[in-house]
């Protein structure tokens, strides 16, 4: 007996086209710092934001400062009113909202500054708030593929021929120094971070995507030239730590082994790759990405997003427009997004 097989129409080439059409998404992170940014600062930008037709937007990270401040009338502490007043900012935005955990909101809260918690437990409990169903937030949403708990904050998506995903990794040497270091953690977190970052371009290579972009929120260092005094350094070609000041122990690493995977994946995938974060505060756009033999990855860009400047109240709390045309060469094009209602130092004419 003969089996029907119902055939799927072909796409036509119109069908295709549409596909692969541009369309622009959002990035910002490292806010709200502050009772400024959170009252007023932050809903200036999502007013911003939505006056904009974007396909999504993507927070990478830290949803208040390093410490608490005394007497604040926001959630400054890892207390559970700062992941509802999280989930009020991503759910006013009317296209959907994507985000990734950052330091502050768990590794930090073991800190007497923030509550003194433990910061598994607050991971968890962000989890629940923010990552419990396979959707985005905002109010439009977007089905996300998610990794195995717990790691339910890992997510790729792909939207007209390009693959983004978000990775838990972060600042305070990715949970190996500060308060409460946790070795055990970090190692279980950093191996499924790599095997998600993995199995994500093999994905974008089965499926001809146009381009990744990968998103997380700690600056991990790239090589020697950051003179910030939060960023590590290391050896561009070897990508393993450096220790400039000879500090005694060195301190802790939780990078080398997932910046290698990365590069490993860049240069199989040749096509363009942007590596998004926040953590330093430093808005900028740039290739620091070099193979071992000291030649430049030309198909890996870093975007650093605009973040805190907390002693100046409003300045910085800015965000990136993100130009994405599968059909391009280089796939993204960046426009820095000031919202003229937070200026600071040039007030808007």
């Amino acid at each position: 007996m003969l089996t029907a097989v119902l055939a799927l129409p072909a796409l036509g080439d119109d069908e295709r086209e549409r596909e692969r059409e541009g369309y622009a998404i959002g990035l910002w992170g490292d806010l709200p710092y502050n009772d400024l940014q959170a009252q007023t600062g932050v809903p200036n930008l999502i007013a911003d934001v939505n006056a904009q037709n974007l396909a999504f937007t993507i927070h990478d990270g830290d949803l208040k400062g390093g410490n608490g401040i005394p007497g604040s009338a926001t959630p400054t502490t890892c207390a559970d009113p700062l992941y509802y007043q999280a989930l009020g900012f991503f759910n006013s935005l009317k296209a959907p909202a994507m985000t990734t955990p950052g330091d502050n909101d768990w590794t930090d809260c073991d800190r007497p500054s923030n509550g003194g918690f433990n910061s598994l437990e607050r991971l968890q409990f962000e989890r629940t708030i923010l990552f419990s169903t396979p959707f985005s937030l905002g109010q439009r949403r977007m089905r996300q593929e998610v990794q195995a708990p717990p790691y339910v904050e890992n997510r790729r998506w792909s939207f007209r021929g390009v693959m983004f995903v978000t990775l838990n990794v972060q600042g305070s040497c990715n949970n190996l120094c500060d308060t409460a270091p946790d070795p055990v953690e970090f190692a279980a977190r950093d191996a499924a971070n790599i095997a998600w970052l993995r199995q994500t371009f093999q994905k974008a290579k089965a499926t001809r995507a146009a381009a990744v972009m990968v998103i997380a929120q700690t600056n991990p260092g790239w090589d020697t030239f950051d003179a910030r005094a939060d960023v590590p350094q290391r050896d561009s070609k070897t990508l393993v730590k450096t220790n400039p000041l000879n500090t005694v122990p060195t301190p802790p690493d939780g990078y080398e082994e997932y910046l290698k995977a990365l590069r490993d994946e860049v240069i199989a995938f040749g096509s363009p790759v942007a590596y998004v974060h926040g953590d330093s505060h430093f808005f900028r756009i740039d290739r620091p990405l070099l193979d071992s033999t000291g030649k430049r990855l030309e198909n890996f860009t870093r975007v650093e997003t605009f973040g805190d400047n907390a002693p100046n109240g409003l300045n910085d709390v800015h965000w990136l427009k993100v130009l994405v045309d599968p059909r391009s060469r280089e796939v993204f094009a960046y426009q820095a997004q000031i919202v003229p209602a937070n200026r600071v130092a040039v007030p808007a004419p």
